[in-house]
């Protein structure tokens, strides 16, 4: 869910149509990548590296809310130049946008009760419910590879509505980014009878799917602007700051 233009050295943008405002997509309910503060203002690592990418390519940044499962639509209809949401370079996405250099590795991980003993495997999780976030990473692995073996995979528009069904009994476990996690859920009171459950995922395309920023497809323009200035983000030494400040407790 991210997505952002910079080019340092290609700020020609008078000739786009996003010539001094850069729009992001992002669903505010994920932390601690996006968020709202009680004030409502927008915070998360998402946040602070799109404000960070918009200083570094002198554009300004316009954040546009919008569900996680419609920011494909979102960007096609240009109600936002790019997703910047924690978002995974999937091959079904990479056929209708085009990503920017991953941002930061993706930690993806099982939430169950404590002391359950359930693994993220499908012998483990046989005829358990897991809640996944609709059109995610953790979503598309779990129904490639659970859910044929007998997994039922439930999908919600609203990670918090996961957590919700979790902690009232309705789900067994949830598969989720493991700072989302414990940001959203274990450092809550609703989610003190619960844990990180066995090993992160291992899986090749999980290792690969690390968050990018997504722009249209054959926008090169706005994905090479972005990636220049993540490029001068990630020498300057911003990123591990910013990754440091919301992943690190």
């Amino acid at each position: 869910m991210l997505k952002i233009t910079g080019a340092l050295a290609v700020l020609v943008l008078a000739t786009t149509t996003h010539a001094a405002d850069l729009r992001f997509g992002t669903d505010a309910a994920y932390p601690p990548y996006e968020y709202k503060l009680p004030d409502g203002r927008l915070a998360g690592l998402d946040i602070d590296i799109g404000n960070a990418l918009c200083a570094a390519a002198k554009v300004k940044c316009v954040w546009v809310e919008n569900s996680f499962d419609g920011m494909v639509a979102g960007l096609q209809s240009r109600k936002f130049d790019a997703i910047n949401s924690a978002l995974a370079a999937t091959d079904a996405r990479r056929a209708v946008m085009d990503f920017t250099a991953p941002l930061y590795p993706a930690d993806i991980r099982l939430v169950a009760k404590k002391g359950g003993g359930l693994r993220p495997d499908p012998k483990s999780l046989s005829g358990k419910h897991v809640g996944v976030l609709q059109g995610s990473v953790q979503a598309a692995f779990a129904k490639a590879n659970w859910a044929k073996n007998g997994v039922s995979v439930d999908e919600y528009a609203d990670q918090n509505a996961v957590y919700a069904d979790l902690a009232n009994g309705r789900l067994d476990a949830t598969l989720v980014l493991g700072a989302a996690a414990k940001s959203g859920f274990l450092d809550k009171p609703q989610g003190a009878n619960f844990e990180l459950a066995g090993p992160r995922i291992d899986d090749p395309a999980i290792r690969a799917a690390g968050a990018v920023i997504g722009v249209r497809k054959n926008d090169a323009e706005t994905r090479d602007m972005l990636d220049a200035a993540l490029k001068q983000l990630r020498d300057d030494g911003t990123i591990d700051r910013l990754m440091r400040k919301h992943l690190v407790n």
